[in-house]
């Protein structure tokens, strides 16, 4: 099977059909979004596409790339694109294939069940100590060869620690990803040839400063091209430097080679399509490329640490608003600094004639790892309204205010949750209150976005005061509201202790109308007796 001539990509079309299209057909206007069975692969699947499109695209100028934005090539030039690097993208044969490693052969090791590719099966240790009771062994056995590129790509793009020399991927387990997704609404979805072409940036720019000089060869961008000895020294590790740029598209940091002489007829586990070669099994070894240094994925955030940026995870808190700041516009902070994605920064810091007119939502998604354990998949998308028309000084200023309101809505949780814990428990309780947390972003997140769409659509017709005003009596009332109706009056009367409701409550309210919340949303304090009242500048966000 040859990865650019089978119809291996499972689509949605405008009129809601299911379909399995080529990689040439990517830029029919009718296909408006990834179909595949779960969706993980339909996460990997668009970070496949940008990357085969950002590493094989010629547009080199802004204006080449607004043109391929509103008038997407046909089939046949995105074929002359691919067609270069044909050998990259073989999936079975004796030689090189897509993602599997170049020197192994399926008689080089014990067999390891096809179903070990997908992130949520049951390890080995798991299987041995007969620990796998909620994701049960066994569910997975036989995968058509279109599912089996699926989970192989999604398994190196996602890689988790996986035992001794089982390498991570390089952004780490499960690490998280953000994509501008073309917003057209409901009644009238964008390509998806849009939503992928956003996210792909002219080569000037991609190439800035690193054209991948002497790093020209094949394998430096597509390692299985050849073997790991080729690009890294054994017991070494692979940095930017040692590769071309697009390689970060192409990370391979484990092992595999799938056993395609031990194929059978039936039907595949996860589509559910008839197959006479259906893949059952493969073979894996340890201490593959070994991801190391300053990379930056041009599709994931980071985060400062002492070491330098780190990508971002998702957490068990899942995804919300309390995230938009930092992922679309970044922030800063006493405490924290995040980078958003660089191709969200290129795009949303660039000229503005090029993007405006433009509706954009966010996808964010990523696999939340415990170790080598998944979690949990979490995935959103996040509104972003006019932003692509706002200039660079309108985003700044904007990132200030909103800056603020998310410090505001952080102190408030932070009270709730304070308060519930003394009116439950008469010491210093430990355990798990995220659930007070996840209720609170729940339930202000509408009013939140609300705000932000008119702070966007009329940045001049927006009073900063009055719209922090209105937050701050949203925040409290919220707060108020679960505390009596949610989580501390609605329990029965007779398991209460009635004067430590009521010492949490007089404290919650006083907190939520206290200075500290107020100068949090750059609101006047007002002034004790004697003093005069004050403004604080809302922290740097």
């Amino acid at each position: 099977m040859h990865l650019l001539e089978e119809p291996w990509i499972p689509v949605l079309r405008r009129d809601g059909a299911r379909a399995w299209v080529t990689l040439a057909q990517m830029s029919d206007p009718d296909i408006v979004a990834f179909d595949a069975p779960r969706a993980d692969f339909n996460g990997a699947l668009a970070q496949f596409m940008v990357g085969l499109l950002q590493t094989t695209t010629p547009a080199a100028s802004q204006v080449q790339w607004r043109r391929l934005l509103l008038t997407p090539p046909d089939a046949a030039t995105l074929a002359d694109w691919f067609a270069p690097h044909a050998a990259a993208f073989t999936f079975d044969g004796p030689g090189a294939r897509f993602m599997q490693d170049f020197d192994l052969r399926a008689s080089d090791g014990d067999p390891v069940g096809i179903g070990a590719l997908l992130i949520e099966a049951p390890g080995e240790n798991a299987v041995k100590n007969n620990s796998d009771l909620f994701i049960k062994r066994g569910h997975v056995t036989r995968l058509c060869p279109h599912c089996a590129a699926l989970a192989l790509f999604t398994l190196q793009v996602n890689a988790p620690a996986g035992g001794a020399g089982h390498r991570t991927g390089l952004r780490g387990g499960g690490p998280l990803t953000t994509l501008l997704v073309a917003d057209g609404g409901p009644e009238a979805p964008r390509s998806l040839w849009q939503t992928l072409w956003l996210n792909v940036r002219h080569q000037q720019d991609f190439l800035a400063g690193d054209a991948g000089e002497g790093h020209e060869a094949p394998h430096y961008t597509f390692p299985w091209l050849a073997s790991i000895a080729a690009i890294q020294q054994e017991g070494g590790q692979t940095t930017p430097v040692q590769v071309h740029p697009a390689h970060v598209y192409w990370a391979m940091p484990r092992r595999i080679r799938l056993d395609m002489d031990a194929c059978s007829a039936g039907t595949c586990d996860l589509c559910g399509r008839s197959s006479d070669a259906l893949i059952e099994r493969y073979v894996t070894r340890n201490y593959g490329l070994n991801y190391k240094g300053a990379w930056l994925h041009p599709l994931s955030p980071y985060y400062e640490a002492k070491d330098g940026l780190l990508p971002l995870h998702p957490q068990p808190d899942g995804l919300g608003y309390r995230h938009w700041l930092s992922w679309v516009l970044g922030m800063q902070s006493d405490k924290r600094k995040v980078v958003r994605a660089s191709v969200i920064e290129q795009f949303l810091s660039g000229d503005v004639e090029h993007r405006s007119g433009i509706g954009l939502r966010l996808w964010a998604f990523g696999y939340d790892m415990d170790n080598m354990k998944a979690r949990c998949w979490y995935e959103s998308t996040l509104p972003l309204y006019q932003l692509a028309d706002c200039s660079p000084a309108a985003q700044q200023s904007l990132r200030e205010e909103v800056g603020a309101w998310l410090q505001g809505a952080e102190l408030a949780v932070s009270y709730l949750r304070g308060a519930v814990k003394d009116a439950w428990f008469s010491q210093d309780a430990r355990g798990d209150f995220s659930f007070v947390d996840a209720t609170f972003w729940g339930r202000t997140e509408a009013a939140f976005y609300e705000l932000l769409r008119a702070r966007i659509q009329a940045p001049a017709g927006t009073d900063r005061v009055a719209t922090a005003e209105r937050w701050l009596r949203h925040l409290i009332d919220t707060a108020l509201h679960l505390f009596d109706h949610d989580w501390v009056g609605s329990g029965p009367v007779e398991r209460m202790n009635p004067a430590r409701v009521a010492a949490a409550h007089r404290l919650l309210r006083a907190s939520l109308n206290g200075p500290k919340l107020r100068a949090a949303l750059a609101l006047e304090v007002p002034a004790k007796a004697g003093k005069k009242a004050s403004v604080k500048p809302s922290k740097k966000a």
